[in-house]
Formats: structure tokens, sequence, C-alpha cells
């Protein structure tokens, strides 16, 4: 009886001790990041998702001033005219559902008429140009490797923003292509590049050219990194959510995006090794201050809702290498409006 039970008890030590996910070792930064210092990102929908939360946490961040962008060729050239100080021509642009926009931008880019849209185009590149020159560190993320040309130029483009397909030819760029891209993006960034691999499906391509796709960005990425080993730096986002999360329930309703809570562990990983221990226990402070500040009061009149907000405001002092500007403004608006109904 006692060697049986013996037994039980070792199976389920070894059903306890067991590992249902493939997780994965990621070395610590050698040069963490500091709140301090100044983050572009770069590239696909994932890009924004990054950027989104590090804005969160009250880093400063700049997202995708041109729009998303997902081949290493619409990043490069997009990068390019920022450096350059490029203002389109309106004869560049293109018309579509009464918008006027360009086949270089995402189409969140454009405007009414083509004075608008020119402007809005050389605005955007404008805040690209100054992110760019004082960014810390630029984080690219790489979407796909199928890329669009149009017929009549030969040209690239980051969208084809709804036109005929007869216009385009679909092409797989190469290794090659795609490192010679890769080496632009690195020659045109000041400080270090972060390069990342969106875990987004691009079911678009179909399954077994998506593959194609993420492996020969993968292959380019490594490559760039060989070469150039003190300025560029890959966090495996791809293979977070392709090897560790490996689960469906870990994806949007389209089966193609992540989930929400698979960014949020992505995003955790990334912090644990991306920042420095002052960065880390600063964004935990930063967390409980948003938290608070975002909690509803049951009295928003009451004396202790009003406590409560100076806690915030003297919490913030505290940090005064994170920017509350906005949190700080909409506190002090909060108390007085709360003098006003105290009156």
């Amino acid at each position: 009886m006692i060697r049986r039970k013996n037994i039980i008890f070792a199976e389920l030590l070894a059903i306890t001790l067991m590992k249902f996910r493939t997780e994965i070792d990621i070395k610590p930064w050698q040069e963490p990041l500091e709140y301090s210092d100044r983050i572009l990102c770069l590239g696909s929908c994932f890009a924004t998702n990054i950027a989104q939360r590090l804005s969160e946490r009250k880093f400063s961040v700049t997202s995708s001033p041109t729009g998303i962008l997902f081949n290493p060729a619409s990043i490069a050239l997009a990068m390019r005219l920022m450096v350059n100080g490029y203002r389109p021509k309106p004869e560049e642009l293109v018309e579509v559902d009464q918008r006027f926009v360009d086949f270089r931008f995402h189409s969140s880019i454009g405007g009414a008429t083509p004075t608008e849209a020119t402007e809005s185009i050389t605005k955007a590149l404008a805040l690209g140009s100054e992110a760019l020159a004082s960014a810390d560190i630029t984080i690219i993320t790489l979407g796909t490797a199928w890329v669009y040309r149009l017929s009549a130029t030969n040209e690239v483009v980051a969208n084809c923003h709804k036109q005929p397909a007869s216009l385009f030819r679909r092409e797989l760029l190469s290794v090659e292509e795609c490192v010679a891209h890769l080496e632009e993006i690195v020659a045109l960034s000041p400080k270090r590049i972060l390069f990342t691999l969106s875990p987004v499906r691009h079911i678009g391509e179909g399954l077994e050219d998506n593959s194609l796709s993420k492996a020969i960005l993968r292959v380019a990425i490594a490559e760039i990194c060989r070469r150039y080993p003190t300025r560029t730096i890959y966090f495996p986002s791809f293979e977070i959510l392709i090897d560790d999360l490996r689960d469906y329930r870990f994806y949007a309703e389209d089966m193609v995006h992540p989930s929400s809570q698979a960014v949020e562990y992505i995003m955790e990983q990334f912090c644990e090794v991306a920042l420095s221990k002052s960065a880390q226990q600063t964004m935990a402070k930063v967390k409980a201050i948003m938290q608070a500040i975002n909690h509803r009061p049951t009295n928003p009149h009451s004396e202790g809702y009003r406590a409560h907000c100076l806690r915030q405001l003297e919490a913030m002092a505290q940090i005064p290498q994170v920017d509350f500007t906005i949190e700080r403004e909409r506190i002090e608006e909060i108390l007085k409006n709360f003098y006003t109904f105290a009156r």
C-alpha cells in the first residue's frame, strides 16, 4: 500500500514538473532602455501594437509617421524620403473614393484635395525625419517579403489603395534584396535598430507563401544582425507567438492577428529583457498611477476622491523623468471642477 502511494506521488510530481510550453530563453540587452530614451516604431501593424503598449507605459514613442508599411523596400523608401526632406508632387497622387493618396504610403496619409494630400504627406515625412534624427532606438517590424510593383514605373508600392490588380505585378523579394533594403535602413538610422518579425499571418498570400515570406525575412534579419552586431538587435516576437504560445486562443477572432492578451504577453517578455532594472521599477509606478487615474470614482465630488487625485499628483512628481503632462492637466481640471462644485 505504501509502495503504491509512493508511485502515485512520484507520478504526480513528474506531471507537476512537466512543461507544457516551449519557453524561449531571451538574453537581457547589454544596453537596456531607459525612460529617457526616444523610440521610433516603423513597419507593420504589429509595430503599431508595440508603440501603443510602450506609449501606455509613458515611454517617448513616435509610431509609424507615414502609416503602416509591411515590406522592407517600402520601409527603407519611407526612411529615405524622411531624411531627404522630400515633398510629394500633385501628379504623383492617385484619387480613390474622392480622396487623394500616394502609392508609397498608407491610405491614412492623404487628403480630400491634391493640396491637402501633399501637405499631409509632407507633414508626416517631417514628423518622421525629426523622430528618426532624435531616436535612441528605431524599432523595425517586418511583415512580408511579398511586394506589389506598379507596372507603369516598376516601383514597389506600400499600398495598392484598392486599385485594379492589372496595374500591379506581384513579386517575392529575395533574401539578397531584403538584406540590401535592411542595409539602407541601418545606414539611415542614427543609433541602434531593433528588428522584429511580425507574428501576423498574411493568409491573403496563402499559408505556404506566408511561411516562405517569413522565412526569407528571418534569414535577412539574421544576416544584417551578423553584419552589424553592435548596432542591431533581434527580438523574437514571431517565435514567442508561434512556438511559446502556440494556440489559437492567443489569436484574435480573425485567426490572423495576435489577441490583445498575446500582444501583452509579448510586451512583458520585451520589457523584461529590454528595460533596465530602474526602468522596470519606474514602469511599475507608472502602471499604478495610470490604473489609479483611470479608476472611475463612486462619488467624484467626495473628499475621498479629492484626496485620491492629490495623491496621484504627488506620485507623478516623484518620477520627473516621465511625461505626465496630459494626465496632470486632466487631474487639475477635475480638482478645479471639484472646487467649483463645492462652492
